[in-house]
């Protein structure tokens, strides 16, 4: 049976988290309606205000107005949402609530999203690599086979960078069934996807933690602003030990906007949709393209003649792509992202003078 308890670090059971003096504020005001004409003392910020704008008061520690929007858009309640500076904050914090440096492992499922083994080294917590298959999908009984009492979180990527696929719900089911750590499923790119989001199966699964972001369909990845999603028990040991004020007011500020454009997003979403589809097709007729990998997200993985050359050729043509030949099972491939019209018609006639 499942206990997260069992799973998290010693010492952060016994932790006592920081408490600012906004939050202690907020605890002792619980039964106050009107806050708004309160002079505020408590926090040693400069109260002459800041001469370029309005940025002297400390932000919401725990951005209760931004989860709310964020929890009616989801579906889930506010207390299962953990906002972070950008997604790569959330998988920080899982190898330091839950791997014992040292002690501990994880999982990967490379090729995949190069962040997990930078924070596993950063963490010093050792890993297990299971390669994906060919057809870049679980294998699902080498992955269970690794698993022992050490092995506190295995990361799935889906859709998967870089190989955009998505992944098979049934084999992730099996190691939510299975695996007694927490299965992490990274959704940065799943508003470019057809399938639902794993969020939805929340109550299903109390080792099932969700990632998603702002900076791929929102497009705010200059504000660095991330999120998981989980049991609120996980979610409070994420609150117990983020830095206070992790995520700025501007942050917040400028996120709750778009919520008032959702429906933009929303264009904006099937147009880049519709021009992976058209990219495909139009790199699918050149020579030096061998084979096109099906995808979820806003990228194409796309196998070529002589990935190296191309890539340093394309440059010369003030176009930059990512060059993925070196990585496991993505041999002689570029990753494309899909730009505008106007970027992906470059992109294609320059390849065509290739």
């Amino acid at each position: 049976m499942f206990s997260l308890q069992s799973l998290i670090r010693p010492n952060i059971l016994a932790l006592q988290p920081y408490s600012s003096a906004r939050d202690e504020f907020k605890q002792d005001s619980n039964q106050i309606a009107d806050l708004a004409n309160f002079t505020f003392l408590d926090a040693n910020e400069n109260s002459l205000g800041s001469v370029i704008g309005n940025f002297h008061r400390y932000p919401d520690p725990l951005q209760q107005q931004l989860k709310k929007e964020i929890a009616q858009w989801r579906g889930v309640q506010p207390n299962q949402i953990f906002l972070g500076n950008g997604s790569d904050e959330a998988i920080d914090l899982l190898f330091r609530i839950f791997c014992e440096p040292q002690q501990d492992h994880v999982i990967t499922l490379p090729p995949t999203y190069g962040m997990y083994e930078v924070a596993a080294n950063i963490n010093n917590v050792k890993i297990k690599k299971i390669s994906l298959t060919a057809d870049y999908q679980l294998d699902t009984n080498k992955i269970l086979q690794a698993i022992d009492k050490q092995t506190k979180l295995i990361f799935v990527c889906t859709p998967n960078n870089p190989t955009a696929n998505s992944i098979d719900p049934a084999s992730i089911h099996t190691l939510l069934a299975q695996f007694q750590g927490l299965v992490v499923v990274d959704e940065a790119y799943i508003d470019f996807a057809d399938s639902p989001s794993w969020v939805s199966k929340l109550s299903h699964y109390p080792n099932l933690v969700v990632i998603q972001t702002f900076s791929k369909a929102f497009g705010l990845a200059a504000l660095r602003l991330g999120m998981a999603f989980a049991s609120p028990e996980i979610i409070a040991y994420f609150n117990k030990v983020k830095p206070p004020y992790n995520i700025n007011a501007e942050t917040q500020r400028l996120a709750l906007q778009v919520f008032a454009k959702k429906d933009q997003v929303q264009r904006q979403i099937a147009t880049i949709k519709t021009e992976r589809e058209k990219l495909r097709q139009a790199l699918n007729f050149l020579p030096l393209v061998e084979k096109i990998y099906p995808s979820d997200a806003n990228f194409l993985l796309v196998k070529v003649q002589n990935a190296d050359n191309l890539y340093q050729k394309l440059i010369q043509q003030g176009i930059v792509v990512r060059n993925r030949s070196k990585v496991t099972l993505c041999e002689g491939c570029l990753r494309i992202t899909v730009g505008t019209p106007e970027e992906n018609k470059k992109l294609i006639e320059s390849l065509k003078q290739m």
